[in-house]
């Protein structure tokens, strides 16, 4: 049954309770999986890990549709005034003031209000389009942010273990001296010996392990005097289902990299997720908190700061958008903003000759990246609809390629050009351009480290059940870490479903000297002999991938990798160098 609208009112109040009882499911949901990611852990339920990741990317789309219908069929919310919809928020402001979670509720009354309202509501009078609420030292009823402890008559090393304790895993440590002891000695390596305790030594740590593929880990930092000293220690699993700490890292850039936006996200319980995002500002300054948001699983807001961030920067630059270098892609095209650290990727109405899919089909290939474990070899992106941005801004090649190449794709608006559906994702140098550079230069050991990690990308996306179709240097990247990354969808496969086969000798050699195809070949047929021809024409370059990669050349590689995913086994990958884990580090005297 329809209620009358009528304006401010009852009818005001109601449509806020029901905008806030919406965020209030989907925060509960949310939280639940999450919660859920410590038992999943203990079991070692690493397809259910998968499995919750998937599930949970479209939490969030849910709640916002199922909220969108309850407004349009309860009270009508497409002809509601505008009087109305200002009280609406005022409203919905006021149930916010004692809120754990208020910028994400905010966030959530703005995804559901934009499906109904005009984009003439699209200002800070109807949606939120600054923060209202501050996010600052919001206190969890239940359990705190962080808990705090200090080196008592057992020192530092009862303080770790105190702290592994207090994360109570229903599942033993093989040997949990031995691990505190390594995390002692891995610190005292690191700081050159144990700086004098201050007064005010303590080590603070998260409540909440981050959950992520087959790990726990801690996160904290040790305070003593202005010192401030970053940690994270990574739990796993060993061969016999016992618990051990695997290293301890120390280095903010390497805690950093953790939150890389080519990896899985993680599963936190929080109570108070700002509160989390405020502590790992403190240990990680210079990481947005966009992307803090995004890999707590919180997409939507990141989202959201990032665009805010973005306006912002356009307000205090003066740079144009212009075409990204690089080879130009048949399927997706590619700006940039030379004064910001992304690129702007939007499909085109026609794709090259060469690409036999459609629209429906790229975006599901990048809804597949979010879902699975990118195991740090694949960008992830921020999808967006309807994209407002200053036309002016806009370089004159950029404005002709989207009238030439996706007319569709955008509209102008007065002083505005928007875009209907765009992807945002961190910029990397092509590993393309990146060779060449290394090439003209003489750098054979840059060349030989960017092959390398080409390769051991391929590797482990293959672990990962992931195959990344087409495989030329232009679909890659290097990150500033040197670490190549993947960033090309429109072609990935499930491994599961790929055919790796060998090519079949020819009946004889006028046939094979055809140049004809002289064997049947089926859609998800592949031809791992083939690669080579089309990535090594470079004699260098083929030198140093068969000393690093032969293999990859190969069917039998494929379809071993195949079997292994098809018995149900889980790869492990460190987001952390193999020399850091204490099973590589040589005892020391205590």
């Amino acid at each position: 049954m329809k209620i009358a609208v009528g304006l401010y009112g009852t009818n005001a109040h109601q449509i806020a309770l029901a905008l806030i009882q919406g965020f209030n499911k989907h925060y509960s949901l949310f939280r639940a999986t999450s919660q859920e990611a410590k038992v999943r852990f203990e079991k070692a339920d690493w397809p259910g890990v998968q499995l919750a990741v998937k599930e949970r990317i479209r939490f969030y789309d849910d709640r916002v549709d199922e909220c969108v219908e309850r407004l349009r069929d309860e009270f009508d919310a497409s002809h509601i005034d505008q009087p109305t919809w200002q009280q609406i928020k005022l409203l919905y402001i006021g149930l916010l003031l004692n809120h754990k979670q208020p910028e994400l509720a905010e966030t959530f009354f703005n995804s559901v209000t934009t499906k109904i309202l005009d984009r003439n509501y699209y200002h800070n009078d109807f949606i939120f389009v600054r923060p209202t609420l501050s996010t600052e030292n919001i206190e969890a009823d239940t359990d705190p942010t962080y808990r705090s402890y200090y080196a008592k008559a057992d020192g530092l090393r009862g303080a770790v273990a105190s702290i592994i304790a207090d994360f109570n895993w229903h599942r033993p440590f093989a040997d949990l001296e031995r691990d505190v002891n390594r995390v002692y000695q891995a610190i005292s390596r690191f700081l050159q010996g144990m700086p004098q305790r201050e007064v005010n030594f303590q080590i603070q740590v998260l409540a909440s392990a981050f959950y992520r593929n087959k790990a726990a880990y801690i996160i904290g930092k040790a305070i003593n005097g202005a010192a401030e000293y970053p940690f994270t220690i990574p739990v796993l699993h060993d061969e016999n289902g016992r618990l051990f700490i695997d290293t301890v890292l120390l280095d903010a850039w390497r805690i950093g990299l953790l939150f890389s936006l080519s990896r899985a996200y993680f599963m936190v319980d929080m109570e108070v997720p700002s509160g989390y995002v405020q502590f790992l500002r403190s240990i990680l300054p210079n990481k947005p908190r966009s992307e803090l948001y995004i890999m707590l699983g919180l997409g939507k807001q990141g989202k959201t700061m990032f665009f805010r961030d973005l306006i912002y920067h356009l307000r205090h630059s003066e740079d144009k958008f212009i075409m990204a270098p690089g080879i130009r892609g048949l399927v997706m095209l590619v700006f940039t903003l030379p004064s910001y650290p992304y690129v702007f990727k939007l499909i085109k109405d026609v794709f090259g000759s060469s690409k036999n899919m459609d629209r429906a089909t790229v975006k599901k290939k990048f809804l597949l990246v979010k879902q699975v474990d990118r195991v740090g070899r694949m960008a992830d992106t921020l999808e967006f609809s309807n994209v407002l941005l200053p036309l002016k801004r806009f370089d004159d090649e950029v404005l002709a390629e989207l009238q030439k190449l996706a007319p569709n794709c955008f509209e102008v608006d007065g002083d505005q050009l928007i875009i209907k559906h765009l992807y945002i994702e961190r910029r990397m140098e092509p590993l393309n351009i990146h060779l060449d550079r290394m090439e003209r230069s003489n750098n054979i050991d840059g060349l030989e480290h960017a092959i390398r990690e080409y390769g051991n990308a391929i590797r482990e996306l293959a672990q990962a059940n992931i195959f990344p179709g087409d495989m030329l240097w232009k679909n890659f990247g290097v990150t500033r870490y040197g670490r190549v990354v993947f960033y090309d969808y429109d072609e990935i496969e499930y491994m599961t479903d790929c055919n790796f086969r060998k090519i079949p000798p020819a009946p004889d050699f006028e046939t094979e000297m055809s140049g004809e195809v002289w064997y049947p070949v089926a859609k998800n047929d592949i031809f791992p002999e083939e690669f080579a021809t089309f990535l090594l024409a470079s004699p260098t370059l083929r030198k140093i991938f068969h000393k690093h990669h032969k293999d990859l050349l190969s069917a039998k590689f494929w379809q071993e990798a195949q079997e292994k995913i098809r018995a149900g086994h889980v790869e492990d990958f460190f987001p952390y160098p193999e020399e850091l884990r204490f099973c590589n580090t040589p005892p020391e005297a205590d």
